[in-house]
């Protein structure tokens, strides 16, 4: 039972210090579950803190699974996406749990502008979750058909933060 008590103590501790945004300086690592129609695949991210409640950063998405079109597979150029991104940390100004960041932001990609919206709860210094949507607000093509539709619709991300 004393060994119970003192695990509990001990991982309750390591949790209380846990904190989703800091301030400038802050790195964030994020690797995730793509999902979209059409494809599932991985996301990687890194946001980098400029200040108290701003972060820039780069998102790099890779299709692992995309659905032939007209019986076409995807090449590497249409599975792939890479962006960078601002985003307002604004779990504070929201007066969450300092665990918990929300993150709206904006991104600049090499198929849209588009934005998105996140969330990361870290469960200790350097580990947590999360989960982003990302839609696109203006596409380089205007009717993007075939492949390009792969990288100019809503997606879904959810996997591991790391504090860097």
């Amino acid at each position: 039972m004393k060994k119970i008590v003192f695990l509990t103590m001990l991982l309750a501790g390591t949790f209380a210090h846990a904190q989703a945004f800091k301030e400038k300086g802050d790195i964030k690592g994020q690797v995730g579950l793509n999902v979209q129609d059409g494809g599932t695949g991985i996301t990687a991210t890194a946001d980098f803190g400029l200040g108290e409640n701003l972060s820039y950063g780069f998102t790099a998405t890779y299709l692992l699974n995309a659905d032939r079109i007209y019986d076409i597979k995807p090449g590497f150029d249409d599975r792939a996406d890479l962006k960078a991104r601002i985003n307002a940390n604004i779990g504070n100004v929201l007066k969450i749990d300092p665990k918990l960041d929300v993150y709206p932001g904006l991104n600049l990609g090499l198929r849209n502008f588009g934005a998105h919206l996140g969330a990361r709860y870290f469960f200790t210094d350097g580990f947590g979750l999360f989960a982003e949507g990302g839609v696109p607000l203006a596409k380089y093509k205007t009717d993007p058909v075939g492949f390009d539709y792969y990288n100019n619709q809503f997606t879904f991300v959810i996997g591991a933060s790391f504090n860097l």
